[in-house]
């Protein structure tokens, strides 16, 4: 299947920074791995597909309970790291919508945050609907909608500072796009065709020092991150004072950032 703009975007936006994400904003989505795991019932033995590894948390933590694992990311960067973080698992480079996979590959298949990164969610679910065995369960996590409060303090320095989303990172095609809601979410895996499906809302506070959680950004990290390094560098300065001063709402006795965070997760059969 051709890629959409908005998968073209994102291969633009992540290439060359699997290291500058490590650094930061990968320890704010390994959060929901173990609970993304239990969902998916991944024990010894397991057959497992990580879908987007990433960094390759998830697989890691697939491997440390005995499973046999797979993992993909459409990065090479991405790839070089899982496979370094997750050395038992079997890393490749490969993306949503086409598997190197043969139908019923897997028993468990696993995605921490992939749909947030593809152009047609409904044709990614399919596709992992048919490398999951008959039986085989599926657990999924996307940012929830509207995004919590920690989650938006980045884009509200951006707002502040009269910066806007540049025309190079196109958002999602309304006609592929999903509601990101608990309903919203277990309806994309019913339409692919998994059974038992629901969702839930995950919530937690990430902890990060005010530095940590600005050089994500100012390395041009995901979306947002893409949005402040097309600014002009007067522009970029305030975006900078904007967050320093809306970074107060969330600092802690200890100088640390509290950023509350919400995520859904669901999971459903094959």
């Amino acid at each position: 299947m051709d890629t959409t703009v908005f998968d073209e975007a994102e291969r633009r936006t992540w290439a060359g920074r699997a290291e500058a994400y490590a650094a930061g904003f990968a320890k704010l989505c390994a959060h929901p791995v173990p609970l993304l795991l239990d969902a998916a019932g991944v024990r010894q033995g397991t057959r497992v597909l990580d879908v987007g590894t990433g960094t390759g948390t998830a697989a890691a933590a697939a491997c440390a309970r005995g499973a046999a694992v797979a993992a993909v990311d459409a990065e090479p960067g991405m790839v070089t790291l899982a496979a370094r973080t997750a050395p038992d698992a079997e890393v490749r480079l490969a993306a949503l919508p086409g598997l190197p996979f043969p139908d019923d590959a897997f028993d468990a298949v696993v995605g921490n945050f992939v749909l947030n990164h593809v152009g047609r969610p409904r044709a990614a679910l399919a596709e992992l609907h048919r490398v999951t065995r008959p039986g085989g369960r599926i657990a999924l996590t996307v940012w929830a909608a509207p995004a919590a409060a920690g989650q938006a303090l980045l884009g509200r320095a951006v707002q502040a500072a009269g910066a806007t989303r540049p025309a190079h990172l196109p958002a999602l095609a309304p006609d592929d796009d999903f509601p990101r809601t608990e309903q919203g979410f277990a309806d994309l895996l019913r339409t692919a065709g998994f059974t038992d499906a629901s969702c839930r809302t995950l919530a937690w506070d990430h902890r990060a020092t005010p530095e940590e959680w600005w050089s994500g950004p100012a390395a041009g990290v995901a979306t947002i991150g893409q949005t402040v390094v097309s600014q002009q560098p007067a522009t970029i300065a305030e975006i900078r004072r904007h967050y320093d001063l809306l970074s107060a709402e969330f600092t802690g006795p200890d100088g640390m950032l509290v950023l509350p965070h919400t995520a859904l997760l669901a999971h459903g059969r094959g």
